[in-house]
């Protein structure tokens, strides 16, 4: 199994890569992440130690609309500039030769844009349910993927959130239902009881969602609810945690259906190789033991024939 990380491992490490280099080289990479995202690495134009990185978010319009701006300035304002390409939406700049000193934490923050900008949802609702306003606040939504979306709303005593997740095969289907009853039925153990709750529904969308319209209801549509309670958002520190580890739900959802697959196809090759073995070993052997004879030895005996002589041998003979 897999450990993933909130931040973009690759970029980071070509990030870090081009920021200790000792000398500056022409360099454009363009780099895929989950949900979509694409990083535009590259050198440049008119200076060697300018290093521009572009990012292209196919929901960059909604998490602005919730306030991923305001968190792009205050978190990568020293570096933001306007974006030269109009196929990316934010671009950010570095020149080598003014870094900080410590140049794997600046490579490992920049590595984390996408997790942040997805935050501003969670954050605006966490300051919704912080404010004590009456009645839910508004629902959020990010379509982060083709026809798969997060929905965050925040109400007095909680937090909920939804994920609608898209199987395309029906092994996928199968597989995720029986995944995501295990995370309903997981939480009674007293273990991890302080887990949030989790709810799912498959085709029917839960409660907070059914007054929109342009919802896909079908059998390869899966809906999984989150309900967070003030312990996994009331300090700073569980704020962050429970915003990076509950983006990864769906990416560690699916890897698990892969690694299923993948375990059920080696265990069927596995048994295909043992029945053959037992066929193997059914086969009837050529020789009978009518035609086997052993000398003294135990070495198996088979008599020669001799051909007959031929007429005109046979004749000088006589």
């Amino acid at each position: 199994m897999i450990l993933l990380e909130p931040n973009s491992r690759v970029l980071e490490e070509t990030l870090l890569a081009r920021f200790t280099s000792e000398k500056p080289e022409i360099v454009e990479i363009t780099l895929v992440d989950f949900d979509n995202v694409i990083y535009h690495v590259q050198t440049s134009a008119e200076q060697r130690t300018l290093l521009n990185l572009s990012v292209e978010m196919k929901y960059f319009n909604e998490v602005v609309s919730y306030g991923a701006d305001e968190i792009l300035k205050r978190e990568y304002g020293d570096y933001l500039v306007p974006a030269a390409n109009p196929q990316y939406q934010i671009t950010l700049q570095f020149n080598l030769e003014q870094l900080p000193e410590d140049k794997a934490a600046l490579a490992r923050h920049v590595s984390m844009l996408k997790r942040n900008m997805l935050a501003s949802s969670f954050i605006r609702a966490f300051e919704y349910w912080e404010s004590q306003q009456e009645g839910a606040g508004p629902l959020m939504a990010t379509h982060y993927r083709d026809n798969e979306a997060i929905y965050v709303q925040a109400q007095q005593d909680r937090v909920t959130v939804i994920f609608s997740t898209l199987f395309k095969e029906e092994v996928d289907r199968v597989l995720g239902k029986v995944f995501l009853q295990e995370f309903v039925d997981a939480r009674r153990q007293s273990s991890i009881q302080n887990a949030p709750q989790v709810f799912y529904s498959s085709r029917e969308p839960p409660l907070e969602l059914r007054h929109l319209s342009d919802l896909r209801q079908d059998e390869s549509v899966g809906y999984v609810s989150f309900v967070l309670f003030p312990r996994h958002f009331a300090d700073q520190e569980a704020r962050e945690k429970t915003i990076s580890q509950i983006q990864l739900f769906r990416d560690y959802l699916h890897y698990h259906i892969k690694c299923a697959k993948a375990y059920m196809h080696s265990r069927m090759r596995t048994r295909v190789k043992e029945f053959l073995k037992v066929i193997n070993r059914a086969k009837p052997d050529r020789t009978t033991a009518a035609s086997e004879k052993r000398t003294a030895t135990g070495r198996y005996f088979r008599p020669q024939f001799r051909q007959p002589a031929s007429p005109q041998h046979a004749e000088g003979e006589w």
